[in-house]
């Protein structure tokens, strides 16, 4: 009567937008999952690929050579600064 809950309405019967996002994302459609992916790679590949174009990616070894060659002008004697 009054309070009987409606028939939920279907993606293709004009639905909402928030409708068809719980559709889509419930679906489990190969389409859906593909572009699911596609979408969560462009949001975190982009900003990625941004940030790291142009520079050198540094190995371990590179890093442990830096700190060796400092440490090594650090305890120089000859470069002693303390009188």
């Amino acid at each position: 009567m009054g309070g009987e809950a409606k028939p939920s309405q279907d993606s293709s019967s004009g639905g909402g937008f928030k409708s068809r996002m719980v559709y889509y994302i419930n679906s489990g459609e190969k389409k859906h999952v593909f572009a699911g992916v596609a979408i969560i790679s462009a949001v975190f590949g982009i900003p990625w690929y941004l940030m790291t174009r142009g520079s050198k990616q540094h190995s371990h070894q590179d890093y442990m050579e830096k700190a060796d060659k400092a440490r090594q002008e650090r305890l120089s004697p000859g470069s002693s600064s303390a009188t």
